[in-house]
């Protein structure tokens, strides 16, 4: 049987979330899957008539794993199930959502194509990142869609060393700095004015917030190369920067601090019914082309 096993992961916060959860475990339940519901959401939905897993449990169970809600919430899903190669299908009850891609009210259809074996798989790429004081690890973690340096509650720049592989970048003096995956190109760095990345790309993505001097624009370099970033300055005295690993904050960085970036040794894998297209997602979320005379263009 095709993904016999099924976990769903719901962003418990949302009201009105548990009626959604329950029509699919038991529409899920009636193909003869079995259902198991994450731990949090259990406890935070009425979903207590199912078997409950932890997302390490999941992980080393299932064989796909269901996340409704909006992107962050397949952002924290995502982090803790790559090591365990489980494919994630994402159902938007948020907002924008270019992870999240299916709409609610298409669930239903959508998944059931998928567990009749009408789907493909993609894999996306993570980064990780370690801060490191006097050559000493304080932090590490990984990100799908950025990392991002920012000036905290600090009034003025902070000023970062960007070196690739050993080699002398440039000095950035702005606001921050995101550190973006193919996936987090349309996150984040879109609000920026950082460029789109097709999601297959091998590559990250440098892009200044609020740069000082306006030349400075974001550069696509190689995801094989190591970047380290020395935080030279964070602005007035004895004020702190912070870096967020996919928004998730760490808020003692210091001026000397590193912070070294790299492709993570886990990626995700994100399945799709059949027949989805990255740009008809660009052209749905971002309202291209969406004049009366392209019409006969347009998807449904």
């Amino acid at each position: 049987m095709q993904f016999d096993k099924v976990a769903l992961i719901g962003r418990y916060q949302d009201t009105g979330l548990d009626a959604p959860l329950i029509g699919l475990a038991e529409k899920l339940i009636k193909t003869g899957r079995k259902v198991i519901i994450e731990a949090e959401t259990a406890k935070n939905t009425n979903l207590n008539n199912y078997e409950i897993a932890s997302l390490k449990e999941i992980g080393e169970n299932v064989s796909l794993a269901i996340v409704m809600g909006g992107d962050g919430t397949v952002l924290g899903t995502a982090r803790s199930l790559a090591p365990y190669n489980v494919p994630l299908l994402g159902i938007n009850h948020g907002k924008l959502g270019f992870i999240t891609d299916i709409p609610i009210e298409d669930a239903y259809i959508a998944i059931m194509n998928i567990i009749n074996g009408n789907f493909f798989i993609e894999e996306r790429k993570l980064l990780q990142g370690s801060v490191l004081r006097t050559g000493k690890k304080l932090f590490s973690s990984t990100a799908l869609n950025d990392i991002v340096i920012n000036r905290s509650n600090n009034g003025g720049m902070i000023e970062i060393k960007i070196d690739l592989n050993g080699e002398f970048m440039h000095i950035q003096r702005a606001d921050g700095l995101i550190i973006s995956t193919p996936t987090g190109s349309t996150a984040y760095s879109l609000a920026v004015n950082g460029p789109i990345l097709h999601p297959s790309l091998e590559a990250m993505l440098i892009v200044p917030i609020a740069p000082q001097t306006l030349s400075n624009r974001p550069i696509v370099i190689p995801s094989y190369k190591t970047l380290e970033l020395t935080l030279i300055s964070s602005g007035r005295i004895n004020k702190k920067a912070s870096v967020h690993f996919d928004m998730q904050p760490w808020s003692e960085l210091k001026s000397g601090d590193k912070i070294k970036i790299q492709s993570a040794k886990h990626s995700i894998k994100l399945i799709h019914p059949s027949g989805y297209s990255f740009f008809s997602t660009l052209r749905r979320k971002l309202h291209w082309n969406l004049m009366p005379q392209f019409s006969e263009y347009f998807e449904k």
